[in-house]
Parts: C-alpha cells; sequence; structure tokens
C-alpha cells in the first residue's frame, strides 16, 4: 500500500515539473521564436554571401610494374643493394603524390612558377551565388581584400600553400587501384586549370627525383665495373645497369611518370556545386536555435529562482 502511495506521488511530482517545463517555454514562447528567427535570418544571409564551389578531377592509373620474381637473382642482388628498379615494393604514386604536395618547398616553387597568389585571388566574374546576387558577399570582403595587400610576400606564400593544401586532394581506390587528382575551388575554371598544372608538376618532380637517383647509382655501378674481376660479378652489374638504364629510357618515352591519365579534367557545369548545402546548414541552424533558446529560458528562470530563494 505504501509503495502504491510512494509511485502515485512520484508520478504526480513528474508531471507537475513536465507541466512547468512546458509552462516556462509557452511563457517565453515570443523569445524563444524572436531568437531563433535572428539566428536562422544570419545564417540565411551567411550561406547568400558564400560562393558555390566545383570540383574538377581526373582520374590516373598506376603503371604495372615487373615483378620481383620475374627477375630471378638480379631482382634478388637488387634488393640487397637497396636498388630500385622499379619492382614490387616500391612506395605507390599516390603516396608519393601526397608526399611531395606536402613538401613546402615544392609548393613554393610551383606558386611561384604559375603565380598562384593572385590567381587564387577572387576572381568575381567566375563567381556563381545563390540567386546570383553577390552585394551580400562584396560587403564581407571589401575589408579582407586590403588585409591581404598588406601581408609581407612571405604571408601570402604561406596562406597559398595553406589554401592549396585544402584545394587539393589525392586519392586512390582499393579496389581499382584508380588515383584520383582533384581540385576543389570556388573558381569552376581555376579548379581545372590547377589540376592539370599539379598533374604535370608532381609526375615531372617525381621523375626528376627518381631519375637522379638511377644516375648516382649508374655512375656507382659503372665505376665498380671498371675495377671488378669478377666475371660474376661483372655479368650481374652490367644486368643491374642496364635495367637502370631501361627505367631511365622509359621514364622519358612518357609523358606522365608513373601513372597513365585515364579521364581529362573538365570544367564542372555551373549547376553541379559541391558546396556549400545552404539548405542543410539553415536547418541546422533553425533547430540548433530553437534548442539554444529553450537552454537559454530555462537558464534565465533558475537564475530568477535561486534569487528569490536567496531574498
Amino acid at each position: 500500500m505504501q509503495e502504491n502511495i510512494a509511485n502515485q506521488n512520484f508520478i504526480e511530482e513528474d508531471e507537475i515539473d513536465l507541466k512547468e517545463l512546458f509552462s516556462t517555454i509557452w511563457k517565453n514562447k515570443f523569445k524563444i521564436v524572436i531568437f531563433s528567427f535572428i539566428i536562422t535570418s544570419l545564417t540565411i544571409v551567411y550561406t547568400l554571401s558564400i560562393p558555390n564551389s566545383y570540383k574538377s578531377e581526373t582520374k590516373l592509373i598506376p603503371q604495372t610494374t615487373q615483378s620481383k620474381s620475374s627477375l630471378g637473382g638480379l631482382g634478388s642482388l637488387a634488393g640487397m643493394a637497396n636498388i630500385d628498379l622499379g619492382v614490387d615494393g616500391e612506395v605507390d604514386a599516390t603516396t608519393s603524390f601526397n608526399t611531395i604536395l606536402n613538401d613546402y618547398n615544392f609548393e613554393k616553387y610551383i606558386i611561384k612558377k604559375y603565380n598562384l597568389i593572385e590567381k587564387l585571388k577572387p576572381n568575381k566574374e567566375h563567381l556563381v551565388f545563390a540567386l546570383g546576387y553577390d552585394g551580400i558577399y562584396n560587403i564581407f570582403h571589401k575589408k579582407e581584400d586590403n588585409k591581404e595587400d598588406q601581408k609581407s610576400l612571405d604571408e601570402q606564400m604561406f596562406d597559398a600553400y595553406k589554401t592549396l593544401t585544402l584545394m587539393i586532394s589525392i586519392a586512390s581506390d582499393k579496389k581499382t587501384s584508380l588515383i584520383t587528382l582533384s581540385v576543389t575551388s570556388q573558381d569552376r575554371f581555376l579548379a581545372k586549370k590547377l589540376v592539370n598544372i599539379y598533374l604535370k608538376e608532381l609526375t615531372s618532380y617525381l621523375r626528376k627525383m627518381q631519375m637522379i637517383n638511377v644516375d648516382k647509382q649508374l655512375s656507382y655501378y659503372h665505376k665498380e665495373l671498371e675495377h671488378s674481376t669478377d666475371l660474376a660479378l661483372k655479368d650481374q652489374l652490367s644486368k643491374l645497369a642496364s635495367s637502370l638504364v631501361q627505367k631511365k629510357v622509359l621514364s622519358k618515352a612518357n609523358e606522365l611518370y608513373n601513372v597513365k591519365q585515364l579521364t581529362i579534367a573538365q570544367v564542372a557545369y555551373i549547376k553541379d556545386k559541391t558546396k556549400p548545402k545552404r539548405g542543410l546548414i539553415v536547418v541546422v541552424a533553425f533547430i540548433t536555435s530553437i534548442i539554444l533558446a529553450i537552454f537559454g529560458v530555462f537558464f534565465l528562470e533558475f537564475l530568477k529562482s535561486s534569487d528569490e530563494d536567496i531574498n
């Protein structure tokens, strides 16, 4: 009997608490609506100030390499001598490209060569806005343009480097082994240009570094061949040198090093934007503003009740 009474009292207290909560919300409904309206309106203004972003990409096929097993004893000797013959176990193209891409010195070279500091500045003729209205964007970016001009060359160079690392992506599909080099930019014409620039420069840089290493190895083995008296060793060294020369010749025969281009980068269609997801942003802001408004109302009521208890 006593347990039933206790349960009934608990349920009544719970009902009273819920009634008080809804009463508090209803009493402050206009404050909640006004707060949500202001936040949602500001979010709409913000989303309208953001230009559309577009993606341009190219698909690459990694060049197949000769397996170590097919080289027999030559492959074993090359492995012992730490010689790269382009066989299994070497670093894949995706890892190589990403490593080079994060090299600040490489990026500085690209930025200077193609004057990317200027090209990364917004070209308003190429920007696309929701409803075709750019007035809000112009208001927010007038001061930013002046600040950019006041920065030193080193600061502008580093900012360009950071911007490019966010824009460029290199990823590989584990199932197909295809490599995707993509650039996302508010300027859809610039996105295509950057894909072509980085495809050319990344493969050229990788070829250059590999050939420097090959030349050093060839120089060393030619010297060893001149001084060696062991015929068997000379034969193996000759095969190693021949493989390196073959690799050097093949690298010059292809326009791109270590990869083949499967698809060519295109300028994205004007309606094919990747971001911003304006509708989603507004909905999230609206729901969040309601939650924050309700929390704020309860917090104010708590402060008022605390003051009343003290008094």
